[in-house]
């Protein structure tokens, strides 16, 4: 006679648990029945905030907030760790903090080469003072 499966999944099915059949369920009472605490309810709601932009309930994190994930060499991972212990910094803020500054810099550098190209199109060009306040000659 084979032993009961005590809560494995069967075989058959893989799909729900093996029945021993020796359980019954009993049918529940009116006075069994779960009873909601209002009071409970709603003093946890008053304490929760309205709107949380740092909540991640709704699935979005931190606002517009996007999350990159980034892989280093054992070697560099090694100096951002140390580099940010100098700075008591964990190695993801000084991480962030990098790039962010870079980011900044790679903006000025394109605007700065967006006038410089807008520049070299307009021709300026220059004349000495007392050039058109003398009378034209030979005419």
């Amino acid at each position: 006679m084979p032993l009961p499966s005590l809560g494995r999944l069967s075989s058959r099915t893989n799909l729900k648990a093996v029945s021993t059949g020796r359980h019954r369920t009993v049918a529940r009472t009116p006075e069994d029945e779960i009873v909601e605490d209002k009071e409970l309810t709603s003093y946890l709601a008053a304490l929760a905030p309205d709107a949380d932009p740092e909540s991640t309930g709704t699935g979005g994190r931190f606002g517009e907030a996007q999350v990159y994930q980034l892989r280093l060499n054992l070697i560099a991972s090694q100096q951002l760790k140390d580099l940010a212990n100098e700075r008591d910094l964990s190695p993801q803020a000084l991480a962030q903090e990098w790039l962010l500054e870079r980011l900044s810099w790679e903006g000025q550098a394109a605007s700065a080469q967006d006038r410089r190209e807008s520049d070299a199109h307009t021709q300026e060009l220059t004349f000495p003072p007392d050039t058109f306040d003398q009378p034209l000659v030979g005419r």
